[in-house]
């Protein structure tokens, strides 16, 4: 009976451990949100081949908004809305930018193999136990990356990392075609003055029937440092006024995922990309914004 006794209190005590470790999580997701002055850092480090010219460093700067856009049992979606002067004559620019999702012990994944093909890839259970898949999306609510991870609270450290296959970034896919998928280990990281997102990518070819090549190694160290919410009172009133658009363009995404079938995207419509056509729409438009998505998906390559 003892003996009984002691197992029954040990499963108790590590069913609380568990759900200590998820709120953890739960509230270290939550920290990703609110005001943030942001710098994007991105520098080219190695590469195997000696001709290769590294390209110059990057370095920009914003303000943005992280908003928790829905929120369900086991998931957190982290919209961002970047204000940009892109100008430089001090009007803000509102963009609706990426997004993060983060589903508690996930088994449905898209892998993004090249050439707007994600893969779909279904994970054991076991695999995933107390694990938390991070899916980020593009400016248009179409995929980008996503893959499975624990966060880890240890040491005074709250981090999460994984390694995943994505598109070009925007600061390469508009300059430059000499790779085609960035492999990203990501590390998101919490402190006190707000989180890092550090990146250490290598960027390849990637061909059917070959080895990837690599051209070169980058690392990405994005500060997301805590400011005035005065300051993103426009990235505010902006999604008041278009979140009930936005998550008409996320649920026919999601419609289509739900199929758990491989996704081939278009990456344009008669020379349009699908975030210009979407950025044009008002608030009201939810049935445009549906038809104008599934223009951009196809069935099969």
């Amino acid at each position: 009976m003892k003996s009984n006794k002691s197992i029954i209190a040990a499963l108790f005590l590590c069913s609380l451990g568990m759900s200590a470790q998820s709120k953890q999580d739960v509230q270290s997701i939550k920290d990703m949100t609110g005001c943030y002055d942001v710098t994007f850092n991105f520098a080219e480090t190695f590469s195997q081949s000696k001709d290769y010219v590294r390209k110059p460093t990057s370095q920009s700067h914003a303000v943005e908004w992280v908003t928790v856009a829905e929120e369900a049992p086991g998931k957190i979606e982290l919209q961002h809305i970047l204000i940009a002067d892109p100008d430089g004559e001090g009007k803000d620019a509102i963009v609706k930018h990426w997004r993060q999702d983060w589903i508690y012990q996930n088994t449905d994944l898209y892998l993004y193999d090249k050439d707007n093909h994600w893969t779909y890839k279904k994970l054991s259970p076991k695999d995933v136990k107390g694990q938390w898949t991070q899916i980020v999306y593009q400016v248009d609510d179409a995929p980008r990356y996503s893959g499975s991870g624990t966060w880890v609270h240890v040491d005074g450290k709250n981090y999460w990392e994984n390694n995943a296959d994505a598109p070009l970034p925007r600061r390469d896919k508009t300059k430059r075609n000499d790779y085609n998928v960035m492999n990203r280990t990501n590390r998101q990281e919490i402190f006190d003055w707000g989180w890092l997102h550090f990146q250490d990518n290598k960027k390849l070819v990637r061909e059917d029937g070959k080895p990837d090549q690599l051209i070169t190694e980058e690392i990405g160290k994005d500060y997301y440092r805590k400011t005035d919410n005065a300051k993103c009172a426009k990235a505010v009133a902006y999604w008041k006024d278009y979140a009930s658009l936005w998550k008409t363009v996320r649920d026919t995404w999601q419609t289509r995922m739900d199929q758990k079938k491989d996704l081939y995207v278009l990456p344009a419509v008669k020379d349009t990309h699908l975030y210009d056509a979407l950025m044009k729409l008002n608030p009201k438009q939810n049935k445009e914004a549906k038809v104008l998505v599934n223009q951009y998906i196809l069935d099969k390559k």
